[in-house]
């Protein structure tokens, strides 16, 4: 348990599932807050993907720690999923030929 100062550092967030983070910044004499959440108190396995203050940052004891889930329009996430090269060949798609045989052999098939 950290004595009781009247200034604390902020704990490294980001990665940590919300409940991990609401326990970390609690037991620091912190206060989350999430913007983008305001159901905040039932999110448990979202994982934090920005902080403010930055991390190490000394606040007063009860400060606010604002945390993000989503990166928001445009700021990271998946990106382009589907392949981009190479290029299918020109000319469409092609019937697949029969094996060429020679003309005295016989084929042969089992059921």
């Amino acid at each position: 348990m950290t004595p009781r100062t009247p200034e604390v550092r902020v704990p490294r967030l980001v990665g940590l599932m919300a409940v991990d983070a609401r326990e970390s910044a609690r037991a620091r004499g912190l206060v989350l807050v999430a913007p983008d959440r305001p159901d905040f108190h039932l999110t448990v396995v979202d994982h934090v993907v920005r902080q403010y203050p930055r991390p190490g940052t000394e606040v007063p004891r009860d400060s606010p720690v604002h945390v993000w889930f989503d990166f928001g329009e445009g700021d990271g996430g998946g990106g382009v999923r589907e392949p981009r090269g190479p290029a299918p060949p020109a000319g469409g798609l092609q019937r697949e030929l029969e094996e060429p045989r020679s003309p005295g052999t016989a084929v042969l098939s089992c059921p």
